[in-house]
């Protein structure tokens, strides 16, 4: 089912009009259960006021993303936008919303080209604004463009107190319109297109004259209804589900930036975060079956799948013992770091390397890596209880990396277990908390009797995973 909104306030009787044009198209007459239609006007201080000022256009902005949002949150599949111009800035406004806008100044230059031959003139009536702006010369650039001389009464036919946009269709708004078609005429025009949404509601009027005038909201309501829109290309977002810990969240966000080739701020990925060091300690759930932190972080996925992430990074090694159950429940996927780093390790090293792994007492206990490394077909060390103990005073002692502290003890500490790791066999030691790399922040390996074991960092190791998705 197609799910067609229109954007009212712009011009409440211009919107009403293309509302209602929409429905009585013969197509949607014919297959009334395949469409369903929205209008939604919202109270907009500047309704009626003609464009005079920049500060107009940016409330019209403001306007309409608030609308567009909410059409969002209700599943529409198209929006029109009759107001020519808002249209100047569709294209930023786009880059925001997931759902197609139809381009009216799109449809109008389709109905032109089918109609008239190129070269000919065509008359434009269309506010002070649009006239300036540069779309018309854009869309219509194999036509000479016309406008009338007397743009101040063309302006009083629509803005003035007895202007269309106060419900005044005959009268003085009627006869400047047409001395202004008239002009037209006059200078050759063989067609006169309405730049202003209102003017459809007096063009039959203006055909009983005789002047070659088009119904844009007839037009506009056609061709929205004719044409599938391609979806609009959408810059991909991140979602991080930050927090755990905290440090490790800024860590992971600085390696993404470090890792994207940009060349300006633009280029850069879009990322919304939740930080949230509120979501449950998950060592503490996995060793001491204290509070399950799943619903903290599944609330927080869903907050960032509703701020409209294309996936989900979590910065935490332990926390992703509890994925599996919180995807399901997604529409977005988690990027596994943990499975991601299997893949750099056997990319990089091969599936013969054994490997040593630091991290949380609960990572070790839930066998989360363990068993992710196992089935790429990894040998995999561990700490025994002593140098585990080790491992865990690095993380969360009083001079721990948690604590915010990445030398003296927190280092010498973790060494001690990466040396345990390596008299076992370790050819490679995945540093599986995303705080420890905090502690080996320039080192990409550890030296040991003259030899070096490569550290794999799974921050930077996801970080660049992403990286690649979205460029």
């Amino acid at each position: 089912m197609e799910k067609i909104a229109v954007i009212g306030g712009l011009g409440t009787l211009s919107g009403g009009d293309l509302f209602f044009k929409l429905l009585k198209n013969q197509q949607v007459l014919k297959n009334q259960l395949n469409y369903h239609f929205i209008f939604e006007q919202q109270p907009y201080s500047q309704i009626n006021s003609p464009l005079y000022r920049e500060g107009d256009i940016k409330s019209r902005k403001y306007y309409t993303y608030n609308v567009c949002k909410n059409f969002e949150s209700k599943g529409v599949t198209r929006v029109l936008l009759p107001c020519f111009a808002s249209h100047s800035f569709l294209e930023e406004l786009q880059k925001e919303i997931s759902i197609p806008i139809v381009n009216i100044f799109e449809a109008l230059s389709k109905y032109v080209q089918s109609r008239v031959e190129k070269g000919a003139k065509i008359g434009v009536l269309t506010s002070d604004y649009v006239k300036n702006n540069q779309l018309l010369n854009s869309y219509f650039q194999d036509y000479d463009i016309v406008f009338p001389k007397a743009q101040g009464k063309l302006m009083e036919a629509i803005y003035g107190e007895q202007g269309i946009k106060h419900g005044h269709f005959d009268g003085l708004a009627l006869e400047y319109l047409y001395e202004a078609c008239m002009e037209l005429n006059e200078q050759g025009c063989e067609i006169i297109l309405p730049g202003i949404t209102e003017i459809s509601l007096v063009v039959e009027q203006l055909w009983k004259r005789g002047i070659p005038i088009v119904d844009v909201n007839q037009i506009y309501a056609d061709y929205a209804l004719m044409n599938e829109n391609a979806n609009p290309h959408k810059a991909f977002k991140l979602g991080i589900l930050g927090g755990v810990g905290p440090s490790a969240t800024v860590d992971f966000m600085s390696k993404i930036i470090q890792n994207t080739p940009a060349k300006k701020d633009q280029e850069h990925i879009k990322m919304v975060v939740e930080q949230n060091p509120q979501i449950p300690d998950r060592t503490a759930n996995l060793v001491y079956h204290e509070t399950d932190p799943t619903i903290a972080m599944f609330s927080t996925c869903k907050r960032l799948e509703a701020e409209g992430a294309d996936a989900i990074a979590i910065p935490c090694n332990t926390a992703h013992a509890f994925v599996n159950s919180i995807q399901e429940h997604l529409n977005i996927p988690i990027i596994n770091m943990l499975t991601t780093t299997a893949e750099h390790i056997r990319e990089h090293f091969g599936l013969q390397i054994k490997v040593g792994l630091l991290a949380t007492s609960g990572t070790i206990q839930s066998k989360v890596y363990y068993d992710v490394l196992k089935e790429f077909g990894f040998d995999v060390i561990v700490p025994d209880v002593q140098h585990q103990g080790y491992v865990m005073e690095s993380i969360y002692g009083n001079d721990g990396v948690k604590a915010g502290y990445t030398d003296g003890n927190c280092r010498d500490n973790i060494v001690k277990a990466a040396d345990f790791l390596i008299d076992k066999g370790a050819e490679v030691i995945i540093l599986g908390c995303t705080e420890l790399p905090l502690i080996f922040p320039n080192e990409s390996d550890i030296i040991k009797d003259c030899g070096k074991i490569p550290l794999i960092d799974p921050t930077l190791v996801l970080a660049k995973k992403i990286v690649s998705m979205a460029i």
